[in-house]
């Protein structure tokens, strides 16, 4: 794991963070939401790549 990837999960959070700010602020909570959904979503499914990584190096590791 780099550091690499923390890097790209918190520009995720603060592009999120600001799309909600702003789209709270024009009034469309809907949207607001749905784009901290999306980003949760992406940062999700970063997270669950790299723990398939994992379990693939484990499986190397003990050869099973």
């Amino acid at each position: 794991m780099d550091i690499d990837l923390i890097f790209r999960i918190a520009a995720i959070g603060i592009l999120v963070s600001v799309l909600n700010s702003l789209l709270t602020k024009s009034g469309r909570d809907e949207q607001a939401m749905m784009t901290t959904l999306a980003g949760l979503v992406v940062v999700l499914l970063m997270v669950v790549k790299e723990i398939a990584k994992l379990f693939d190096t484990i499986k190397a590791l003990f050869k099973f």
